[in-house]
């Protein structure tokens, strides 16, 4: 059963936590050097396959006892906006853009980055919780895949003047927010459940 609210609150969980990470800066690297659409292309397949698997991880944890996983869903959670709060920022990784600039090289070579540096990344740990969280795996799902696709596509077209506007900390803050108010939520139910 498809839930335009669940989908929205993945969304911006999933939004907010992806787009302080280092995902839009090396779209952004790539971006710069390659056209844009063959980037995003590989890019956004790679996301596809991260939230598939998450959503997978997130169904499995909905066969336990509904307490459990809302108290494992909710340290989770919290561990997130720890990790958000205390991560160090990646901007001085350098990403190594295919030679070739055909569309299979430069999308491959944007598939594969994302594949391997977003492999168990917060977001697609997020993702899995909340597809335990709500129990609803296509909303959860499509609300991750639209939320990583548009930090891509902000990533790839044009992050740094974002950056010049909305302080990167700010972002971080907010999306730690956001995560620690899920968290209290979560352990709540767990405990008054």
């Amino acid at each position: 059963m498809f839930s335009f609210s669940v989908l929205a609150i993945a969304f911006g969980v999933v939004f907010l936590a992806e787009l302080p990470d280092k995902t839009a800066l090396a779209g952004l690297m790539l971006g710069t050097r390659y056209r844009a659409s063959y980037v995003f292309a590989g890019v956004a397949a790679a996301f596809a396959v991260h939230v598939a698997l998450a959503i997978a991880a997130g169904s499995v944890l909905t066969l336990l006892p509904h307490r459990l996983v809302q108290a494992v869903v909710g340290v989770l959670f919290l561990a997130g906006a720890a990790m958000l709060l205390l991560k160090k920022n990646d901007e001085d990784e350098e990403v190594k853009p295919p030679a070739d600039q055909s569309f299979w090289k430069v999308s491959g070579a944007g598939f594969m980055l994302i594949l391997v540096a977003e492999f168990g990344d917060l977001t697609q740990i997020m993702t899995a919780n909340l597809a335990a969280r709500y129990d609803n795996p296509l909303s959860v799902g499509l609300g991750a895949v639209l939320a990583l696709w548009a930090v891509a596509g902000i990533g790839i077209l044009g992050g740094r003047t974002l950056m010049k506007y909305v302080p990167l900390r700010l972002i971080t803050k907010v999306a730690a927010a956001v995560m620690a108010a899920l968290a209290a939520f979560s352990l709540y139910e767990a405990i008054a459940g």
